[in-house]
């Protein structure tokens, strides 16, 4: 490949990856779709060939992305040329495998790849397999379309001689736009709301004495449900609420006894977030007791991963996880007392 060529691929790269922010935040990750990508190549052919003088070639490939880190990509190119008279043609049919380094909006990649390639001359002919290495880039445009760019050197193993050489190197500067058929979908993520504080249960006050009125009382909900961060059963700081059921608790205002319910989110075996969801409830009772409660009046019972208050089917862990979070929580049960009213 002539030097001006190299400098040509390394100057769009750099072009593309300055390129406005706005194109650079199209949402165009991770589409499994199949894509179809035409093509136009600039071909330095084996010196052997029209004296090595650079052709255009067009192709048309199809791809498809199989993991996060690989796409496969199969396709071929057809090429011709006149130099002093002689008629050379090059027509090429194969499959490449890109390494993704990424999935961003602009994703380097390196290529290897392999297939066949038929040479023509006038007075001779050859089909022979050939392997290819080579490094691009791609550029997301849109939702559906981004643009290929990539630099790579084949050799092809010629049969019977044909051409007075064992092999054939041939070196392709390559530009394509691509088309994914399908638009990438998009995972709804479920909002969760918490349900409000319950009210406090006010009985009406009883109807005074023709003397002096009595004291008037009214009826108090309390409750609590405490969230955990990840495989986590620390609790964290502070808690106004569980420091008020253990007032009430510890004044003698309540007597009787209370349940404690830990739970996890679904990621996990079922024996480990038993496991966890007990540590979670234990860890909400030894804080009452702490504050003064007596343990005998507090059970602390662990559930895994049942009644799950949302349901989440994000693709990417992290999203995942954040998602889930009110799954991880202790729920104190109602305590209903009364409260003396100045």
């Amino acid at each position: 490949m002539k030097l001006t060529h190299i400098r040509t691929f390394s100057a769009a790269a750099a072009a593309l990856a300055c390129m406005s922010p706005a194109l650079l935040m199209a949402q165009m990750v991770d589409n499994p779709s199949t894509y179809i990508m035409p093509s136009i190549s600039v071909v330095d052919p084996d010196d052997r060939f029209n004296g090595g003088k650079n052709f255009n070639a067009l192709g048309l490939r199809l791809g498809k992305a199989v993991s996060p880190s690989w796409d496969i990509q199969g396709g071929g190119t057809l090429g011709r040329s006149t130099q002093n008279g002689i008629r050379y043609e090059q027509a090429t049919l194969g499959v490449d495998a890109l390494y993704m380094f990424n999935r961003s909006n602009f994703r380097p990649f390196l290529l290897a790849g392999i297939g066949a390639q038929r040479d023509k001359l006038p007075t001779a002919s050859a089909t022979s397999p050939y392997l290819s290495l080579g490094a691009g880039f791609q550029v997301a445009l849109s939702e559906q379309w981004f643009m290929q760019a990539d630099l790579r050197r084949s050799r092809a193993y010629v049969r019977h001689n044909t051409f007075g050489a064992d092999h054939l190197t041939t070196n392709s500067l390559n530009f394509g736009l691509s088309y994914y058929f399908d638009k990438p979908v998009r995972t709804q993520v479920a909002q969760y709301t918490p349900p409000p504080a319950p009210a406090p249960v006010v009985a009406p006050p009883p109807p005074p004495p023709p003397a002096a009125a009595p004291a008037r009382f009214e009826r108090v909900t309390l409750s609590a449900t405490e969230l955990f961060a990840f495989d986590s059963a620390q609790l964290r700081m502070p808690q106004t609420k569980l420091d008020e059921i253990a007032q009430v608790l510890g004044a003698g205002q309540y007597s009787g006894n209370v349940t404690v319910t830990g739970y996890t989110d679904r990621l996990g075996s079922d024996a480990y977030n038993q496991k966890l969801s007990q540590q979670r409830a234990e860890a909400v009772r030894n804080y009452l007791t702490s504050k003064g409660v007596a343990a005998n009046r507090l059970t602390a019972v662990g559930k895994g991963e049942t009644n799950p208050v949302v349901t989440c089917n994000d693709r990417k862990r992290a999203d995942l996880i954040n998602c889930l979070a009110p799954n991880r929580r202790v729920e104190v049960e109602e305590i209903v007392i009364e409260r003396r009213v100045n």
